[in-house]
């Protein structure tokens, strides 16, 4: 197994702390997963597809945003 050291804002260290101590695993295994998720995407990472909703061809897509958005993010 490779070592390898990322440096990420102290915010996000402090959310991967408090999840690795909330799962009772270490941080090296929360971000062997995270990683391991994020890589395991066929096409990449996701994008939310309401990115490209002003070629959708509807008029009525700024009313719906929320609307939207929540049905993205619930992929």
């Amino acid at each position: 197994m490779k070592r390898t050291t990322v440096k990420i804002p102290d915010q996000l260290d402090a959310r991967l702390r408090h999840e690795a101590e909330r799962q009772g695993v270490t941080i090296a295994d929360i971000s062997r997963a995270a990683l391991e998720a994020y890589l395991s995407e066929p096409s990449g990472p996701r994008r939310l597809g309401a990115a490209g909703a002003g070629r959708s061809g509807r008029s009525d897509v700024s009313e719906r945003i929320e609307e939207i958005l929540a049905g993205e993010v619930g992929r």
